[in-house]
């Protein structure tokens, strides 16, 4: 082949071979508008500095996978009629460090004493976790209604995540703010501190989570359910926790109607409960009702408290220990469980067999 040939042909091989410099990932991507963070899908790290999200839009953080996302300043919501949730997180194995500071929702543009049962429309929840990976150091401020959904598609771990609606309490305004609300599988939320007005956490859904070292102060408690017609909760462990003030607790709340639906295998170890004012530990099957009628097609199995001791004190008007059953089953050991104080313990159950424990 002449030398002219072999030159040809080299340059069409050279010609065939794409280009990938179309495909490159951009390093370092800056969002400080809502228009900013629209393409971000080839980022592999996102900066985010302080901002104000205008009224009727939301901010969705959406990266390359692996993607580390870092916020340098506070993101503010101005008070909106959107639906919620306003600020999603939604990468695959991200790295999320809110750098403490705050996501705030301007709670009391919106807080009526009604939550989400009527009055102002307010946006719920307010921040959503999806994707995996990791999510830590951010303060969720003055959420309109419920604060953080986590609902990731594969592992996360929550850590330092602190919910504030401290404010809400004036004239008991804030209502429904739920620090987190959890659906998915094998999810950790450990640290932080949650002050609101319903659920510190409530687990609606999902296998292997763990709940601990958080601190809930003048909430609702730490509450597996309501659990719902078609929704099952299992292998879950809550331990280290501190529960201050509030009406709850502890909670395993199944809806009186459910069917399809269970909920097993929860171990509560090391908590701290103290200053309750309805029930320190509530495991019922008549969901909306503490403890009426419960219902049959959601059974409740293997729950215990082991390990170290969980404590457990009441107000004078509260009960320790309720468990109201229609279709609970199995030895239940309760000998790590010290609840003290108020009006004692009902235990309504005919098949669930309870040992141990001090109530």
């Amino acid at each position: 082949m002449s030398t002219f040939l072999r030159l040809a042909s080299l340059i069409a091989v050279a010609v065939a071979v794409p280009s990938k410099t179309g495909t490159a990932k951009r390093a370092t991507c800056t969002v400080n508008s809502v228009a900013s963070a629209a393409s971000l899908g080839d980022c592999t790290a996102v900066v985010i500095e302080a901002f104000t999200v205008p009224s009727g839009e939301t901010l969705t953080i959406a990266a390359a996978e692996g993607a580390t996302v870092t916020m340098t300043g506070d993101v503010t919501f101005a008070q909106t009629t959107e639906a919620g949730p306003l600020f999603i997180l939604d990468t695959a194995s991200i790295a999320f460090n809110g750098g403490n500071h705050n996501i705030n929702g301007n709670g009391a543009d919106y807080w009526d004493g009604l939550g989400t049962d009527g009055g102002v429309a307010k946006p719920h929840p307010f921040v959503k976790f999806l994707g995996s990976g990791t999510f830590e150091d951010v303060t969720v401020l003055n959420s309109p209604a419920q604060a953080i959904s986590v609902g990731t598609n594969g592992a996360a771990t929550v850590s330092n995540v602190n919910v504030n609606n401290a404010a809400g309490n004036t004239n008991s305004l804030g209502a429904n703010t739920d620090g987190f609300d959890v659906e998915g599988d094998d999810i950790t939320i450990v640290g932080g501190t949650v002050t609101n007005q319903d659920d510190c956490v409530a687990i609606n859904g999902g296998d292997g989570i763990v709940i601990e070292q958080l601190t809930c102060i003048g909430s609702h408690g730490i509450s597996i359910g309501s659990i719902a017609t078609g929704k099952s909760v299992t292998n879950v462990q809550i331990e280290n926790n501190v529960i201050t003030g509030g009406l709850y607790g502890l909670r395993i709340k199944v809806d009186a109607d459910a069917t399809d639906a269970s909920v097993s295998d929860v171990v509560y170890q090391g908590n701290t409960i103290s200053g309750i004012t309805e029930y320190g530990v509530l495991i019922t099957q008549s969901y909306p009702d503490n403890d009426s009628t419960p219902g049959t097609g959601a059974p409740i199995s293997a729950i215990s408290f082991t390990g170290a001791t969980t404590t457990v004190s009441v107000d004078s008007d509260a009960h320790t220990l309720v468990v109201d059953c229609g279709a609970c089953s199995g030895t239940w050991d309760f000998a790590s469980l010290d609840a003290s104080g108020g009006l004692g313990h009902i235990i309504a159950s005919q098949d669930a067999t309870i040992e141990g424990g001090t109530y």
